[in-house]
């Protein structure tokens, strides 16, 4: 069972883990849904961490750390969790590139990731995959949003 989200992961913060954290859970579930008469995977988490080129496109500003120091924070998260998972860069080509590789059984997206669905739902369907897609809750935004951790290093 493949667990996938996409994000930035500046400066890596209690928002960040909670949303993988969720990500898990809601994969596990599915996981035991499915579990009858299927022998036992490992269920694995893919972190796509966006590239700070896209980064800038998007936002219209550079992260703060670099794409491989976000990536290498995402996989120290998952190692001290326990958790088998990889974090990889997105693809500056082609963003649904990844879906393609890594075949995801369910993609967990963040509260506030501006994510058109249709297009997502549409490269699914193309790369021949039906995962389930679901848009996981924000944990306490006020307090917990990267946009508020700039500038306090």
């Amino acid at each position: 069972m493949r667990v996938m989200v996409f994000g930035t992961f500046d400066n890596l913060h209690p928002g960040h883990l909670n949303y993988l954290w969720q990500a898990r859970h809601f994969g596990a579930g599915l996981m035991e849904a499915r579990k009858a008469g299927i022998k036992k995977v490992p269920l694995e988490m893919i972190a796509v961490i966006a590239r700070d080129k896209n980064v800038l496109l998007l936002k219209g500003r550079r992260p703060q750390q670099s794409e491989k120091q976000r990536a290498a924070q995402v996989r120290a998260a998952f190692k001290t969790a326990g958790w088998l998972g990889k974090a990889v860069l997105g693809s500056l080509a082609d963003k649904w590139t990844v879906l393609k590789k890594y075949r995801p059984d369910f993609i967990g997206l963040g509260y506030d990731q501006k994510v058109d669905l249709k297009k997502l739902k549409e490269a699914l369907a193309s790369a021949g995959l039906f995962c389930k897609v679901k848009r996981l809750k924000p944990y306490q935004p006020e307090k917990f949003k990267s946009s508020y951790y700039r500038g306090k290093e």
